[in-house]
This record gives structure tokens, C-alpha cells and sequence, in this order.
């Protein structure tokens, strides 16, 4: 196999809990996880000449060694001895530090990438263990589906299927730095912790009501205060008739929940010719079922 495509999918955050901080500078979490039908895409190609090339089709995007795609690449060219060279052109459609995991699914789909073009044979654990290494979101984005995320995001359990809504994204014209949240975040002061264990049952029993308001994220304790437009995104969501919203990982992304699909469109229509937000999308959850080739 010389050439390969790939899709890269985003992911958003159901329930988002910070235990506390850990010695190591880490923080231990307890997220369910679910992959959105929003992607990047990928392709890679095999060169005669060794070494990695990754071009991109946002000019600001750095393109060497800082980039997490060119890092999964030579994670596994060097642990393997590749000698061929392996292209990469990568592009981005999941916004840029939006709390989607874009950088993250980018790096998986590359490891799932190489893996499969240069006939490495590692089993999708085997990946995962090494997706660590590059960040801590790789692994669950190699898994991709509904997981509840514990550890720093790391240790995965597979989830049934969550019910099917939904989902309308708007990024805020801001950009909001993870250390920034994390390093305000005061763990041990929160009042008020999402109910995970709850609303892994309400997945596993079938209800998108009971998921949806059991929707929580701690993270939104440091990043409303200092970022309004969040909470009036989420203000605005509900008002056009989202079940929930809320904010995605560490921000700024903001994601509304909706069973009926005008109601959503009508969300998307109206964020996509307003202010509030830089970037809208109008997507639904993505199952591993949907589509086996859609990442391997």
C-alpha cells in the first residue's frame, strides 16, 4: 500500500470532571467522550527518499517537528527503522485550539496511517500506547465512538453507542490557552461536579434527555468568567430550542444538543449570521459503526 486517505474525526465532551491535581503537574479527569461528524483529511503517500513532508492547507500551520501529525509519524518511522520516506498533506477543517481535538485526531490518524501502509502490525491497543506519547486525547481518537476518558484522559472504556441527536458547534472569535484554564482551575474548590457515573447509565440505557442534562463541565468555572461570549452561545443555543450546551474540552467551542433538526438549523442560521461566533457547524455524533474505513 503506497498511498492511503484518512478522516480525522472531532470530538466533543458530554461530561468533563477534574478530580484534582496530581504531583506530576497533571490534572486526573473524568470525561465521556463522543466523536462528531467533523473532520480533517489526510493523505499520505510513501517517497523513495526517506524523511517526512507534511504540507498543509493553512499557511500558519507550523509543518515540522512541532507539528503533531509530522510527531506521530516519526514516533513510528524511528521505533520501526522505516527507511522509506512517508508525504503527508493535511487538511484542516476542525478549527485550530477549539477544544475539538483536532491536532489530536490528526496525530491517531496518522499513527493508524503508518501503521497500515508500512504493514507494522500493532493491534489498536498497541497504537493507543503509543499515542500517549504524543498527547494525551491521541488514544481516545484512535478508539474514536463514545468512552468514558479517565486518568489524564488515557485509561478508555468503550461505551455503547450514545443516542443519536443533533449537534450544532460555534467557536467564538477568541482563542482560549489550555495551561491558562488549567492553571486557573481550582480543583479542590469546585462546588459542583458533573454527575459522570449518571450519565454513562442514561448512554447506556438509550435516553438523550437524561444524557443531555447531565451535561457538565467543569472547566467553564475559569473560562465563562473570563469569556462571556460562552455562555451567550450557550444562551443563544438553548433559546433556539437545544435540549443542552455547553463547552467542549478547555474551550472556547461551544456545542448544543438538539432533537429536532429545524430546531438546530435554525441555532446554525442563526450563530453562522451573527457575531457570537467565527466558525459554526451543523453536524451529528459519528459511531465506529457508521463507516469501519472511516479512519482505518
Amino acid at each position: 500500500m503506497n498511498e492511503l486517505k484518512l478522516k480525522a474525526m472531532a470530538k466533543i465532551n458530554l461530561g468533563l470532571d477534574v478530580l484534582r491535581k496530581r504531583e506530576d503537574g497533571y490534572h486526573d479527569l473524568r470525561m465521556v467522550m463522543q466523536s462528531i461528524y467533523l473532520y480533517d483529511q489526510i493523505e499520505m503517500a510513501k517517497t523513495r527518499e526517506p524523511g517526512i513532508t507534511v504540507t498543509t492547507n493553512l499557511s500558519y500551520l507550523p509543518t515540522g517537528e512541532d507539528n503533531l501529525v509530522y510527531k506521530a509519524a516519526k514516533l513510528l518511522a524511528d521505533e520501526f527503522h522505516i527507511r522509506q520516506g512517508v508525504r503527508i498533506h493535511l487538511k484542516k477543517y476542525i478549527p485550530v485550539a477549539a477544544g475539538l481535538a483536532g491536532g489530536s485526531s490528526d496525530a491517531a490518524a496518522v499513527l493508524v496511517g503508518m501503521n497500515r501502509m508500512f504493514q507494522l502490525g500493532l493491534s489498536q491497543e498497541e497504537l493507543m500506547e503509543r499515542g500517549v506519547k504524543i498527547g494525551a486525547d491521541v488514544p481516545y481518537c484512535i478508539l474514536r465512538g463514545t468512552a468514558l476518558a479517565e486518568g489524564i484522559g488515557e485509561v478508555l472504556t468503550r461505551l455503547p453507542d450514545a443516542p443519536d441527536l443533533h449537534v450544532v458547534l460555534a467557536k467564538p472569535p477568541i482563542h482560549v490557552s489550555t495551561a491558562f484554564v488549567y492553571g486557573n482551575l481550582k480543583a479542590d474548590q469546585l462546588e459542583r461536579h458533573p454527575d459522570i457515573d449518571a450519565q454513562v447509565q442514561a448512554i447506556r440505557g438509550g435516553d438523550p434527555y437524561e444524557m443531555a442534562s447531565l451535561m457538565g463541565n467543569v472547566l467553564e468555572t475559569v473560562t465563562i468568567p473570563a469569556y462571556p461570549v460562552i455562555e451567550e452561545i450557550k444562551e443563544c443555543m438553548k433559546r433556539c430550542g437545544a435540549v443542552n450546551a455547553m463547552m467542549s474540552g478547555s474551550g472556547p467551542t461551544v456545542f448544543g444538543l438538539f432533537d429536532d433538526e429545524k430546531k438546530a438549523q435554525a441555532a446554525y442560521d442563526e450563530l453562522n449570521g451573527g457575531s457570537l461566533a467565527k466558525n459554526v457547524f451543523l453536524t451529528k455524533f459519528f459511531h465506529n459503526r457508521q463507516s469501519t474505513q472511516a479512519l482505518l
